[in-house]
């Protein structure tokens, strides 16, 4: 991704979901799968390159609630992604929500 090829890093990204039973979109059917929800934090890193707030707050907010569940709250995953929600929040102007992460 630090090369810039953000299209080709999300499509990987996707097709790795998709092989695993996850869809991008919404629902959440990755259970336990602690590689898909890495993988959706990761999703939305690239959609926050891109400038794509929207799409990527709610790959943030889907891989937290996740990880949250499966890792708990303290795991650095889990933390990762709190990190990355209330950056993609601070993008969009959302500051007082950024601060409460």
């Amino acid at each position: 991704m630090d090369q810039g090829r953000y299209k080709a890093a999300e499509d990987v990204i996707r097709k790795l979901l998709e092989s695993r039973g996850v869809h991008s979109g919404s629902g959440n059917s990755y259970d336990d799968d602690t590689e898909a929800l890495k993988a959706l934090d990761l999703l939305g890193q690239v959609l926050d390159y891109q400038g794509q707030y929207v799409k990527a707050e709610r790959l943030f907010r889907r891989a937290l609630e996740g990880s949250e569940k499966v890792l708990g709250p303290e795991h650095p995953s889990t933390l990762a992604s709190v990190s990355n929600l209330g950056s993609v929040l601070e993008s969009q102007g959302k500051y007082e929500e950024a601060e409460a992460m």
